[in-house]
């Protein structure tokens, strides 16, 4: 089976698959009369929330003492690309696992997707942040699609000639990953992973790096103990920085939640947001089974601005993720079985997926953070706890790179242990 690979300057998905001879019909209609609202994005993007904390739970299960690092944002985009070309029972099953039970039709989604899309470009002029994201469709010339799909995906789409010359196709591929993840991802596919009978290959590549809006000073950095577990210590590498950010106390998910904003020229911005329980057994595996899209968004909302002292470590690490048995526990399966329908992309083939990884790693300092790959001691009882004056992130949390304007989440992970770091 030819391996498929998930790369990210955060994340990049490609799927490789198998192709059979069935004919089929269908396509996703072009335009329809339907007056879509205004908040399509946010619809898109609370899905997307919503399968970012699946995807967290099942990737924490089958990782309970690592440290976590992935792109939600790339796996839904990917995935997205899927939903469009599919068709019957694998339709259905995408639409469950990305949440797409708010959309009146298939073109409902479609309009959110070129939405965000839109959105992304405009938001890259002259802004001190740098997120790229970008999807592809890559087909081989030999598969007949439907016209509507060449005029629909007419910038995702690249036709390429897998069975004459797989390995200047496979290039071809990591050229345009290395472009978008500004070379931070020179090659993710391998000699032999496209071959001759390669069909098809989705994938997304995303890339970003944020200054802090208030940087940390090196000279405040210091060695100091991270508390891995009660009888396991580290030193690390401890930032310090004393500023004014938001912090809610939040008792839904007993933990605190903290903003730290990436310097952005534009109102919702993108931020580093902690989430910092109890240094308790079990304590971090209690918030995530509290961790929803209202629970998240309430702890948002209630964000105070005060005064705060921040102890956080620089961090970087990389992650590689064996990602279908992480898919196949988030309830979809017949995408990358023998009976997928994928008929909404092709007129006379029937196309089946094969595999998925995703690589990803992330570096934490003073300056900022960069999200690449070659696709993060306060006690609860019953009263409210007293508004903390420190926040020390010296003991097991969770971060998330939110997108404040969508509602997405770009990056999300768990810092568990700094002796996994790579």
């Amino acid at each position: 089976m030819t391996k498929i690979y998930q790369q990210i300057v955060v994340a990049f998905l490609a799927l490789t698959v198998y192709v059979k001879d069935v004919t089929s019909a269908g396509c996703l209609s072009e335009v329809d009369d339907i007056d879509y609202p205004k908040s399509i994005r946010s619809d898109l993007y609370r899905g997307e929330q919503a399968f970012t904390v699946s995807m967290l739970d099942a990737i924490n299960k089958a990782t309970p003492n690592e440290n976590i690092f992935f792109s939600p944002y790339s796996t839904y985009h990917a995935l997205l690309l899927a939903y469009f070309g599919a068709r019957n029972e694998t339709e259905a099953e995408l639409i469950k696992a990305l949440n797409l039970n708010w959309p009146k039709n298939k073109n409902h989604v479609r309009q959110a997707y070129i939405a965000e899309k839109k959105s992304r470009k405009m938001r890259s002029d002259n802004s001190p942040i740098d997120f790229a994201s970008a999807d592809r469709i890559f087909f081989s010339k030999e598969a007949t699609l439907h016209e509507c799909m060449r005029d629909i995906f007419s910038e995702e789409l690249q036709v390429m000639d897998f069975r004459s010359n797989p390995e200047q196709c496979r290039m071809e591929i990591n050229s345009w990953i290395a472009n978008v993840t500004r070379n931070e991802i020179p090659e993710v596919l391998n000699a032999g992973d496209i071959a001759t009978d390669t069909n098809l290959v989705l994938g997304n590549a995303a890339y970003f790096k944020g200054q802090w809006e208030a940087k940390f000073d090196a000279k405040d950095t210091t060695k100091e103990v991270f508390y891995t577990s009660s009888n396991k210590q580290t030193f690390v590498d401890m930032m310090h920085i004393n500023g004014t950010y938001a912090l809610s106390v939040d008792e839904r998910l007993r933990a605190h939640v903290l903003e730290m904003p990436y310097l952005s020229d534009k109102k919702g911005g993108i931020s580093m947001v902690i989430i910092l329980p109890p240094f308790e057994p079990n304590s971090l595996d209690e918030v995530l089974k509290r961790l929803t899209p209202d629970t998240l968004n309430m702890a948002l909302k209630e964000g105070m601005a005060r005064e705060i002292e921040i102890s956080l470590p620089k961090f970087e690490f990389e992650q590689n993720i064996e990602l279908l048995p992480i898919l196949n526990k988030m309830g979809i399966n017949q995408l990358f079985g023998p009976n997928a329908d994928l008929s909404g992309f092709s007129v006379d083939k029937q196309l089946s997926l094969g595999d998925a990884k995703h690589v990803a790693k992330i570096k934490v300092d003073e300056e900022g953070s960069t999200a690449a790959a070659a696709t993060v001691l306060f006690s609860f009882r019953s009263a409210r706890p007293i508004e903390p004056t420190k926040f020390e992130c010296n003991h097991p949390f969770l971060f998330l790179i939110y997108d404040h304007k969508t509602q997405a989440i770009l990056f999300t992970g768990i810092y568990r242990d700094p002796m996994t770091q790579k």
